[in-house]
């Protein structure tokens, strides 16, 4: 039996330059499938009213660490080298399972609250063979659509991020594209998050690259960020491996030379920008626009909830204001004209959106109101206080909405949130992250008791 939902009467933006933006228009979903989207449509449907809603396709973020959910906030004022000490040598080591799930679990239901309905899990937590379990679990229950990226253990800075001998380890990989991946048609898909250069030996780069194109994987990669990896010459050395490919994502790209730059367009490769973490991190100036002149269709990504926000609206800001900020400065200095290529407010929505579905590789099913992709949408409130009057829908969603107002929020046709409330146990998915934070927190304090004894 055919279930079938109208979203009626809402102001779409569907991203699609086929149909455009619909003032008044209509969204039909049929078994998880957008069927049609037209400024009048009849059948027989659950309506949803979508009246003074703007509808958009759900966001993208193409690289988190969903596992730190528990440990929000806890790293407000951190650079880059500090997180490395501060979260990575310090918390991430008492990690145990269940903490990775009940930080899978809200973290992921923190996305879908925000409107994000697809995430890349950059899941850098695998300290035993049940922490890759409970991460897919928590994604699995939340109901996001999700790549989850395996990547390496966190027990030890040393060991795993300066020069590391220590590969991934390929037959849990293998064992967990099997298990839980063996389609790649699934609202969960698999992907392999890597350490690179200067961060592991050639050997164990080229290894995990192999093994990820053995199993079919695609790759994401941080480069170029901050003092430490902007020194590496990352992109340099994967050429020079032979590793570049249009499989692999490459994350922050903040010190990347023209070089570098034409590699990673010549070889397919896709971006991912982290801009509150960029600028507040000291990773670098976002590099949005450097990407669209390479000819790259950069996407947006949260990357830390220890230190930034978890919602798109914030990244969407950050790299509007930045990139502006960076060309008027430059032009100003100079004398100069701004040039009529600065970002717009609807390329920051476009890259939110269907940039991000395309570096996920998921631009098939996700990131437009096409018919013929799947059901992920998001209703914006835009009769709130900080919206209204309406103007300009583009600029009501990029510059003006915030988290309280996604009104409604689909993946995959099933709705996740209505009137603005999360129709998930919120109140569970909070107990289990607190009680996490408060383990994390007693472990941590055993530990460095130890340390001093």
């Amino acid at each position: 039996m055919t279930t079938r939902t109208l979203l009626r009467s809402g102001h779409v933006i569907s991203m699609d330059p086929g149909i455009g933006d619909l003032p008044q228009g209509d969204v039909l979903v049929e078994d998880g499938r957008i069927a049609a989207v037209q400024p009048e449509i009849s059948a027989d449907a659950e309506i949803l009213d979508m009246t003074g809603r703007i509808v958009i396709p759900g966001f993208v973020d193409t690289h988190r660490h969903t596992w730190e959910a528990p440990i929000r906030g806890v790293a407000p004022d951190a650079t880059l080298d500090d997180y490395f000490v501060d979260i990575l040598d310090t918390f991430a080591p008492l990690y145990t399972p269940q903490d990775v799930y009940a930080g899978n679990l809200a973290g992921a239901l923190e996305c879908l609250d925000a409107g994000i309905t697809t995430l890349v899990d950059w899941s850098h937590i695998n300290n035993t063979p049940e922490h890759p379990d409970a991460a897919i679990q928590g994604l699995s229950e939340s109901g996001i659509r999700a790549c989850y990226a395996y990547g390496s253990a966190n027990t030890s800075l040393a060991d795993y991020w300066f020069e590391s001998e220590v590969a991934i380890p390929a037959d849990d990989v293998r064992r967990i594209r099997s298990t839980y991946f063996a389609s790649d048609d699934g609202l969960l898909t698999m992907g392999l998050a890597t350490r690179g250069p200067g961060f592991c030996v050639d050997r164990v780069v080229a290894a995990e690259w192999a093994m990820a194109r053995e199993l079919g994987l695609p790759i994401t990669v941080h480069v170029a960020m901050g003092r430490l990896a902007g020194r590496f010459g990352m992109i340099g050395r994967l050429h020079g491996l032979g590793l570049l490919g249009p499989d692999t994502t490459y994350v922050h790209c903040c010190h990347l030379s023209e070089e570098e730059w034409r590699m990673v367009a010549d070889s397919g490769g896709t971006v991912s920008v982290a801009p509150q973490v960029e600028l507040q991190m000291g990773h670098g100036w976002p590099p949005v626009m450097q990407a669209i002149e390479h000819g790259l269709r950069p996407s947006l990504s949260i990357d830390v909830v220890t230190t930034v926000p978890g919602d798109m609206f914030t990244q969407i800001r950050a790299a509007f204001a930045a990139d502006r900020a960076r060309v008027n400065a430059d032009c100003w200095q100079a004398n100069l004209p701004v040039p009529a290529t600065m970002l717009t407010a609807r390329q920051m929505l476009e890259i939110a959106t269907v940039n991000g579905a395309h570096v996920a590789g998921l631009e098939d099913r996700t990131g437009s109101l096409t018919p013929g992709k799947r059901a992920d949408i998001v209703a914006i409130d835009a009769t709130a206080p900080n919206i209204a009057p309406v103007h300009d829908a583009v600029a009501a969603v990029t510059l003006c909405a915030d988290v309280s107002n996604v009104d409604t929020v689909l993946v995959d046709g099933v709705i996740h949130k209505r009137d603005g409330r999360l129709l998930a146990d919120t109140a569970r998915a909070l107990r289990l992250v607190t009680e996490s934070r408060d383990r994390l927190l007693a472990a941590k304090e055993a530990a460095a008791a130890k340390a001093t004894a």
